[in-house]
């Protein structure tokens, strides 16, 4: 039995390797958080820095809450069982007119990780349109092979190292994941896609979480960290985060200091550039 989608969601997720729209926050409740965004973004400079938009669950404690959300979780849990880690998280905000695009990519490139069994969480903070640069998906694509991906490093490019896939996409298969704000989409770690530029006037931000089973391992030879939120962890595959005690709580900058560069190290193995500083990976 599901917890929070119907068994027909859930095989459309598994053929498609995308579901969407699935209603997690009322819009007046989304309202507030994004409020407590624009808090954040103010205290950071305007915008989330790069290092900070790493996990930044990790620093931030209401974040720490939302990735912990039950109406979030309990429809992860209906695609990936009911011990779960979270890996990553990241903010996606194409500001009007900024040029940002992403490439087409798959999330699995570079993550180093033993199963293809993860899935995001992309959580609508604004309306996401194709006016302002949605996400867009080849479905069906998370059932073929890893495919060749080439570093671009492009700077307008959001991706870690502006990775690209290095084969002919096929473009008029592709389809729009429009989102209004409160509403997530389900996406696999496999499936092929990307964004154009936000050419609107408004912003078009997303909040992408990754969710892994406890049994997935780290293969980089790096010792690795997830946040469990929800069950057990029977398997010991990944140090344990800790949740911050404040905003930017000494303790919590200290430990995601440590955390980012062991992230750097696994998603920059082998490439020719390495930041001095995380980039949110993914979409």
């Amino acid at each position: 039995m599901t917890k929070r989608l119907t068994e027909q969601e859930v095989a459309a997720y598994r053929r498609d390797g995308i579901l969407f729209p699935i209603r997690v926050f009322p819009e007046h409740e989304m309202a507030g958080y994004r409020g407590r965004l624009a808090e954040l973004e103010a205290r950071d400079g305007g915008t989330i820095s790069r290092p900070h938009n790493q996990k930044p669950h990790l620093l931030v404690p209401w974040l720490a809450d939302l990735v912990r959300h039950p109406a979030i979780l309990d429809a992860v849990e209906d695609v990936v069982g009911p011990d779960i880690l979270c890996w990553g998280s990241g903010f996606f905000n194409k500001r009007g007119g900024d040029g940002t695009f992403v490439s087409w990519h798959q999330d699995a490139t570079y993550w180093g990780l033993s199963e293809s069994d993860v899935v995001t969480a992309w959580i609508a903070f604004s309306a996401s349109t194709p006016a302002n640069g949605c996400m867009r998906v080849i479905p069906g694509t998370q059932d073929a092979d890893q495919l060749p991906h080439a570093d671009t490093f492009a700077t307008d490019n959001l991706l870690s190292r502006g990775q690209e896939i290095a084969v002919q996409v096929d473009e008029k298969a592709a389809v729009d994941v429009v989102l209004a704000p409160g509403e997530m989409s389900l996406h696999h770690v496999k499936i092929v896609h990307g964004s154009e530029r936000n050419d609107s006037d408004g912003p078009r931000i997303g909040y992408a979480v990754r969710y892994i089973p406890t049994r997935i391992r780290q293969l980089s030879g790096i010792r690795d960290s997830a946040s469990l939120v929800r069950g057990v962890d029977r398997f010991d595959n990944f140090d344990h985060e800790p949740t911050p005690k404040g905003d930017f709580h000494p303790e919590a900058v200290a430990y995601h200091t440590a955390m980012l560069e062991r992230q750097v190290a696994i998603l920059y193995a082998g490439a020719d550039q390495r930041p001095a500083y995380g980039k949110v990976v993914g979409m």
